[in-house]
């Protein structure tokens, strides 16, 4: 019974610590002028914005999808995890002072940083896809519930690969500068701007391992429907996430034992 009563108290206490640390960068990344913090998914609203402006000029009959809904279900998803990783790259450093409070722990700054980009992200792909509907560029979606599963495990990659990412970039500066060249690089791969079935069948067969790739696919048949013929393999995505948590909680849980000593 004491035991389950500490884990209570202490899961309480970081949750504290956690909201205090996301007020805390709100205030830091966007202050209290103009649209405050606001801008936290007002920013990804406009560069999804400006990549849809830009398929339309150069792109207008490249996919079997419309548009609109082809451009904003993929570059949302790119937002995502790109965000969301490469914030925790910087998480620790400006932060490092907080560290001298008991409570507070690598992992909190990690987690605040993370929460706070998923919810921007969030926030602007369903404001996108609830007035773009309402418009009509964008058919309702045919199955709610596989666009929560596929944003879901999208997040849940993403914050996975950030503890991975925040620990060794704040390790080595020179893996932090890798790792923007690598998303980058990346972003072709990753499953926005293609479906699988628009592959030969040689790259189906490669792009399916791409993680990304199976989140960005069923959040399609989700708008979509089945007819789109989406390939993902979940149960691989389930355990590729499960697998990528273990390394990045040990290796937040070195580097805050290296932030100890210091």
């Amino acid at each position: 019974m004491a035991g389950s009563f500490t884990i209570v108290a202490s899961a309480r206490i970081q949750r504290r610590i956690v909201g205090a640390l996301l007020l805390r960068e709100l205030l830091t990344r966007f202050g209290r002028h103009n649209i405050g913090f606001l801008w936290l998914f007002v920013e990804p609203m406009l560069f999804t914005m400006g990549v849809l402006g830009i398929w339309t000029l150069y792109h207008p009959n490249r996919t079997p999808f419309p548009l609109t809904a082809f451009c904003v279900s993929g570059y949302a998803t790119v937002l995502l995890w790109r965000n969301t990783i490469g914030r925790c790259g910087h998480a620790v450093e400006p932060n490092r002072a907080l560290m001298h409070h008991r409570n507070v722990r690598v992992i909190d700054l990690f987690l605040a940083r993370i929460l706070l980009e998923i919810a921007g992200a969030s926030i602007s792909f369903l404001i996108l896809l609830s007035l773009f509907t309402l418009l009509g560029n964008i058919p309702p979606p045919d199955d709610v519930s596989k666009i929560i599963a596929a944003w879901f495990m999208l997040a849940w990659f993403s914050g996975s690969m950030a503890l991975i990412v925040g620990s060794l970039a704040t390790m080595s500066e020179s893996f932090e500068r890798f790792w923007h060249v690598f998303a980058y690089l990346f972003m072709p791969a990753s499953g926005a701007f293609y479906t699988v079935a628009m592959l030969p069948q040689r790259l189906q067969d490669v792009a399916i391992w791409v993680p990304t790739v199976s989140c960005t696919e069923l959040l399609r048949e989700g708008l979509f429907g089945t007819g789109i013929g989406a390939h993902y393999n979940l149960f691989y995505l389930t355990a590729l996430t499960l697998s990528l948590m273990i390394p990045g909680l040990l290796l937040t849980r070195h580097l805050q034992m290296t932030a100890e000593g210091e």
